[in-house]
């Protein structure tokens, strides 16, 4: 008997052998099929001969080629997901592997690699230092960039002067409105210390500027003063405010102009004819960021297309090393560029990216793909490899690539970039450049706990990681031309002796950015009767206007004013020459000897892991990128999938199965995650006896010894991700990255308290309640449940756990590793059920010493009423600890960032479907920007996937049950009925519109409101209700937030710093986030609670929460800990 697999009929035997050959090596048998053919096309590719079929699929080949017709298999959990990952070549796994390697690892293996011979050496090191002489001693650069070098030189971003400059740099030329311009000039110009800046810079335009400042700063901060008079106050509001406006306008304008060659590319290709001549050659950047909708990729299409002609024909058939070319970025043709959206980005981006290459050939003009975040590299490697194989672009050479020397992984990209060349019988066009986010990708690492970084801690080991680069790619210059991106006269230099003295057009060239390169490159290009180098030069010329000119701008600003750069450093005349050009491999070398080990990373950078010091460790995450660790989390997810979860009450005592239910996945009623069954009333008596009698046996366990019990806990949950990934999103409906961070988010608890108590406690003066229930929820089935049981334990006490009906298998996984982890039995119990029948009996019992809730305002409310009678020993209330919902807001002025707050909206609004305690309910948006900011978020809220969450590529998974359905698409309903603007959106998608029919999907909405007050409670899910507000109505806008007596957590998107204050001074919320999203409170970091309607506090994951769970403390306590 056969069945299919992929398509392929095979027997039973083959099948089996397959299945045993991929759980041997962690992956599935879709992956090993997978994996086996593409090995098998790589071997084709590579050999001229047709090699041997594998026995494994010789009998497969052998068969009827008829085809199959699809058998109606039931259900597969996750089949889909593994159906989706990609198999890898040699050359391809070594990079994945390489990712996050270890610092010394990769320094150690770069040293020699990198290492110029002493011949060579002596040469670099001479040629550098005349380049840097020169480059030092040289009339300071006239124009323009003189201006705005010296400004940047003078206001270093060490400096609040500095930042200031930065802040309006980045926001002033976008604001549309006078006031709120004239708002940041003031909020950042009155507070600056410009006086210290007179008289220290050999610029007469800086001294002119700062002297301007100076004024400027007096005028503004004087404005409201006592001791000036009425009548000088009203000349400054009506004459100084629009002098300010323009003079700062003027200089802000003069400082974009600086890095953008053209606001058009017309205009770019007429500016830049002067250095043309000169010997200069151009790549061309249409300038702009991330596409976030299908209509932004568009226009960024035309644009490219626009500019590929006029390129093409300024060309005039100069070819693709002599004439000028361009730069795409691929984030601007798509706005899903990302692993998760695999598919979407072949079948949608691909055709843009071969349209664009196609037209660059019909011009002759080299296309390089601009290399973007570390997570994006890998698909642009696909994308590349696709490209390099199209027949209509058959021996040319004018495809580009960028790659960045600060990757650990940049090394093994050459190599596969080499292979490709070679197999797809073409040259590529490689750009070799530093890096430009390395402040992002050490952030993201930090943020998702994952092992390590992508790129270099220290500056100098990218440098080193730069020359070994450079080495490999000169070594093949039949396949590679290589295009040296440096302002770095020591590199610079070893690359014009390493390259040799033999130089012939097309060998290779050097880049340079414009507005930054130039005055070191005019040594460098020209000939040598005059004194050059006669090597060429192509600067990397952005195009577009003020508004797109922004994050490029702020990277700049960051690479000028960072103290490693060598634009930076080389204006500063007290550092030495011989120091400035230090060959970076004897500067490794001499780390090393006193640090014991080359490649040790920064001190003050210490791995995500080790984020927090020593008093406690960072959960880890996984990285959905990484195509290995997604293999692994597939195998996971399919071979769990068959397990058969129960749920039912956990006591001390063994309890009988009784009869169970089964419990449905929301998004898909064909799959039975489990079974669960209720506790009964004799169990939750028994329950109440047995934590009354574990009470005392568990305070007398050492503070130090309930912590090492958590700390396991922590490590045993942290094994068991991959399971409870796999748990979370059938039972709760959570997406990948959801069930990740819920999982980081337990294991952060149960550190974080073990670390309280180990550190604070000592059970002689810290004494715990007694028994406590703790009531979680289905939204946060695992960290909420978690850091309930971890507090309440941590402090001592014996625990009732009553999970949320809708989500008990996952608690009940959570209960078996803490009673794994060495908690007593009977000291945690898990008593499953609904809140009118096992809730309440706990509640209403007076053994019960405290209460954990979290849940609606209407439920809590209930137990207050219920338990406000109950006093302890000592006369005092019963502990209520609740943390319920919120109408929370997020407030927009006309400063912020559109592209920002609408990736912030949708975090905050749709992610997890709406079903937070903390997501945005309210976007309030000023006048000015509502209109713009609206029809950004419309479009991307189009480009959202809804549906399974057991696919990696959706973004919004089902709400929890019918119920929730029903009274969320009542509301919004309602809302239709009274008129209001509703706006519906997802992408489109055929299988998706099946599974909304049969899961309790809930369809992203938008709802216009005429104020905030017309809300009246919240709707706990993925509905966005939006207010408009004039700019002078903010405090109003406060007062009726806070009207609503909701107090969880509120937004502010400003760049304004007069405005954060006012917010964080008039909002009474719990948790207040500035210019980001509204989410993911991190445990210890962000504790997180609310006041009036929205809780009682203490806050959870912060250091007064166990406090509350003490029936008594020493008088200093608080103290302690807080100043610890």
């Amino acid at each position: 008997m056969g069945t299919t697999t992929m398509g392929v009929k095979l027997d039973d035997a083959t099948r089996e052998r397959i299945k045993m050959a991929a759980s041997r090596i962690d992956r599935t048998p879709h992956w090993l099929i997978k994996q086996a053919i593409f090995s098998y096309l790589d071997k084709l590719e590579n050999s001229d001969t047709l090699p041997e079929l594998p026995a494994l699929f010789a009998g497969a080949a052998n068969e009827s080629e008829e085809p199959v017709a699809p058998q109606d298999e039931p259900h597969q959990p996750f089949l889909e997901f593994a159906e989706q990952i990609l198999p890898q070549s040699v050359s391809r796994a070594a990079i994945t592997a390489a990712w996050r390697r270890p610092e010394t690892d990769a320094v150690s293996m770069l040293m020699e690699q990198a290492r110029l011979s002493p011949p060579v050496a002596e040469q670099t090191h001479k040629l550098a230092y005349q380049l840097a002489e020169k480059l030092r001693n040289q009339k300071s650069a006239s124009g323009r960039a003189g201006m705005v070098q010296g400004l940047l030189q003078e206001f270093s971003l060490s400096s609040q002067e500095g930042v200031a400059l930065m802040c309006l740099a980045e926001a002033l030329l976008r604001i549309p409105d006078k006031a709120t311009r004239d708002a940041l000039i003031r909020d950042k110009i009155s507070n600056g210390n410009w006086q210290s800046h007179i008289g220290r810079s050999p610029s007469l335009f800086v001294n002119a500027a700062t002297w301007g400042l100076l004024f400027t700063g007096r005028l503004v901060s004087t404005h409201n003063e006592a001791n000036l008079s009425r009548s000088l106050n009203r000349i400054i509001g009506k004459s100084g405010e629009p002098l300010i406006r323009k003079g700062v306008d003027m200089a802000m304008r003069l400082m974009g102009e600086q890095f953008v060659t053209g606001e058009t590319i017309a205009q770019a290709l007429a500016n830049a004819r002067k250095l043309e001549e000169k010997g200069f050659r151009y790549s061309y950047d249409m300038l702009g960021e991330a596409a976030l909708t299908a209509a932004d990729a568009q226009a960024y299409m035309v644009s490219y297309q626009q500019a590929i002609h006029a390129i093409g024909k300024a060309s005039n058939g100069r070819g693709i090393y002599e004439g000028p070319g361009i730069s795409i970025k691929l984030s601007a043709l798509h706005p899903r560029y990302s692993r998760a959206q695999y598919d979407r980005v072949m079948e949608e981006l691909y055709p843009r990216l071969k349209s664009l290459t196609l037209l660059a050939r019909q011009y002759d003009i080299g296309l390089n793909i601009d290399a973007e975040e570390a997570d994006r590299l890998e698909i642009s490697l696909d994308l590349l490899e696709k490209l390099c194989f199209e027949p209509e672009l058959a021996g040319w050479n004018g495809i580009g690539f960028v790659i960045q020397a600060y990757q650990k992984r940049c090394p093994l990209v050459i190599d596969y970039l080499v292979d490709l060349a070679s197999r797809s019988r073409r040259r590529l066009m490689i750009r070799l450049v530093k890096g430009a986010y390395w402040d992002s990708e050490i952030k993201r690492a930090q943020m998702e706990g994952l092992e390590g970084y992508p790129v270099y801690t220290r500056k100098v080991y990218t440098d080193v990681s730069y020359l070994a680069c450079a080495k490999k790619l000169l070594a093949v210059p039949n396949l590679i031309y290589p295009q040296f991106a440096t302002h770095n006269a020591h590199t610079l230099a070893a690359i014009y002796h390493l390259a040799g003295q033999n130089y012939y057009p097309g060998q290779y060239e050097f880049q340079c950015l414009h507005g930054m390169g130039e005055p070191l490159y005019e040594q460098v290009t020209g000939k040598v009767a005059d004194g050059k180098l006669n090597r060429p030069c192509r600067i990397y010329a952005p195009v577009g206007t003020h508004e797109t000119l922004l994050a490029y701008l702020v990277r700049r600003l960051l690479e000028n004013g960072a103290n490693t750069s060598f634009v930076n450093r080389i204006a500063d005349a007290t550092l030495p020459l011989d120091e400035l050009v230090a060959d970076p491999v004897e500067a490794v070398e001499k780390l090393a000897q006193q640090e014991g080990q080359a490649g040790i990373p920064h001190p003050k950078i210490p791995l995500p892991r080790d984020l927090y010091g020593e008093g406690r460790i960072n959960s880890a995450g996984l990285d959905l990128a990484n195509e290995h660790r997604l293999a692994s989390l597939s195998s996971a997810l399919l071979s769990n999938a068959m397990q058969k979860w129960q749920a039912k009450p956990v006591l001390e005592q063994p309890v009988a199965d009784g009869e169970m239910t089964p419990v449905i996945n929301p998004a898909e009623p064909k799959d039975i995650v489990g079974w669960g069954r209720e506790a009964t009333e004799s169990e939750v008596e028994q329950a109440l006896q047995n934590a009354v009698n574990q009470a005392p046996v568990w305070f007398a366990t050492p503070p130090q010894e309930r912590a090492a019990i958590l700390q396991r806990a922590a490590v045993l949950m942290e094994d068991q991700m991959q399971q409870l990934i796999g748990l979370l999103v059938r039972e709760a409906g959570k997406t990948f990255s959801n069930a990740i961070a819920e999982v980081r988010e337990a294991v952060d608890f149960l550190h974080y308290y073990a670390g309280q108590v180990r550190d604070d406690f000592d059970n002689e003066t810290h004494r715990p309640l007694g028994p406590v229930v703790c009531i979680s929820p289905w939204n946060f089935p695992l960290a909420i449940f978690t850091g309930q049981i971890a507090a309440a334990l941590a402090a001592g006490n014996s625990v009732l756990a009553k999970p949320a009906e809708q989500t008990s298998l996952i608690a009940a996984q959570g209960i078996a590793i803490l009673l794994e982890a060495g908690v007593p039995p009977g000291v945690v119990q898990l008593l499953p059920g609904r809140g009118e029948t096992v809730g309440a009996q706990l509640t209403a019992d007076a053994r019960v010493r405290g209460v954990m809730f979290t849940g609606s305002t209407e439920v809590a409310t209930l137990l207050q009423r219920n338990i406000a009678t109950r006093l302890d020993a000592q006369g005092r209330p019963i502990p209520l600890i609740a943390e319920t919902g919120g109408m929370n807001a997020m407030i927009v002025d006309s400063s912020a960032l559109t592209e920002q707050v609408v990736v912030d909206v949708l975090a905050s609004s749709f992610d997890s479907a709406g079903q937070r305690c903390s997501a945005l309910r309210v976007l309030c948006l000023q006048d000015d920007i509502a209109e713009h900011t609206l029809k950004m978020l419309r479009g991307a809220m189009a480009e959202c996937r809804m549906g399974n969450p057991g696919r990696l590529t959706t973004d919004i998974g089902p709400v929890i049950d019918s119920e929730a359905k029903a009274n969320i698409e009542r509301h919004i309903q309602t809302m239709r009925a009274k008129g209001r603007p509703v706006f519906q959106a997802a992408r489109e998608n055929s299988d998706d519109a099946q599974e909304w029919q049969t899961g309790t999907f809930v369809m992203p909405t938008l709802i216009e409101l005429e104020n905030f007050a017309e809300l009246e409670k919240e709707v706990f899910g993925p509905v966005l209700h939006v207010v408009r507000y004039n700019r002078n109505q903010l405090a109003e806008l406060i007062e009726q937030i806070n009207a609503s007596g909701y107090g969880l957590t509120l937004g502010v998107h400003t760049r304004i710093d007069e405005t954060i204050a006012q917010v964080t001074g008039s909002a009474h919320v719990g948790n207040l986030y500035v210019n980001r999203n509204m989410v993911g409170a991190v445990v210890g970091v962000q504790p997180f609670g609310g006041e009036g309607l929205s809780g009682t506090g203490p806050k959870a994951g912060g250091p007064l929460y166990l406090y509350r769970l003490l029936a008594h403390r020493p008088p200093n306590a608080l103290n302690t800990t807080l100043t610890r």
